[in-house]
């Protein structure tokens, strides 16, 4: 595939075809706060710079990678994550200071082009970019997607090998390839709380019964409180930091 990359702020022509792209998002993640403040159309142009998208002349946009700059002071990368990093990012762009960190927050590639290997091409687009932009790194709050055992501890899952030492789960598996290094666990990357019925309508499920309940999409369970008439999911990810070597 004949692809070129481009940021948004190179084809601002492409913004209409990048927010009318397919959203594969689970329905439940699509109401993270802090995600729809950084999806928000005018937020979001905000970082244009940093907004790659893949495409090709025949098929238009087939890929995009989403990444924030952000200032960050601290030997372990945060807990808070894929939420943090558009907090910090947003703070850091509101208050003029300067990032030392580019942080990805999303790698997507349309369904009718999956299994071709752009995943891939888009994360080493990214990893230049960001050496072009004179960012010694980008670090990635990982959603693994091959968990579908909500009960397995990500801890546990996310250093779970191959017998090539490779690991089990195809995202980080990708992203090691790609020479990135698995940094430790987000246990709190996002946040998503609401009420019973927002969860009713969110997932089709009756939410009827406190404690874990099996949401599908989700890598851990989503805690219900039918006293307090809320439930939160608290969504832990994979912190991988590639290298750019600048």
């Amino acid at each position: 595939m004949n692809l070129t990359v481009s940021t948004l702020a190179q084809r601002p022509d492409l913004k209409d075809e990048l927010l009318n792209l397919e959203n594969t998002w689970p329905e439940f993640i699509r109401h993270d706060p802090l995600g729809n403040l950084y999806y928000h159309r005018d937020i979001l142009a905000q970082f244009a710079d940093h907004l790659v998208i893949a495409h090709t002349s025949a098929d238009g946009i087939v890929g995009k990678a989403h990444a924030i700059p952000l200032l960050f002071q601290g030997e372990r990368l945060p807990e808070d994550g894929w939420d943090g990093a558009i907090r910090r990012g947003i703070q850091t762009k509101v208050l003029g200071e300067v990032p030392n960190m580019l942080a990805a927050l999303e790698i997507f590639v349309r369904s009718d082009k999956q299994g071709l290997g752009l995943s891939g091409r888009i994360l080493d687009a990214l990893r230049q970019h960001a050496k072009d932009q004179g960012f010694a790194e980008v670090v990635v709050p990982v959603r693994p997607n091959g968990k579908n055992d909500i009960h397995d501890p990500m801890p546990s899952y996310a250093y779970r090998t191959r017998e090539d030492g490779l690991p089990v789960d195809p995202w980080l598996r990708t992203h090691i390839r790609a020479g990135g290094t698995i940094e430790g666990i987000a246990h709190r990357s996002m946040v998503i709380a609401g009420t019973l019925e927002k969860w009713r309508n969110w997932t089709g499920l009756p939410m009827d019964t406190s404690g874990p309940v099996e949401v599908s999409g989700a890598l851990t369970p989503v805690l219900c409180d039918i006293e307090h008439g809320n439930a939160v999911y608290i969504e832990p990810n994979v912190w991988v930091r590639h290298r750019t070597r600048v």
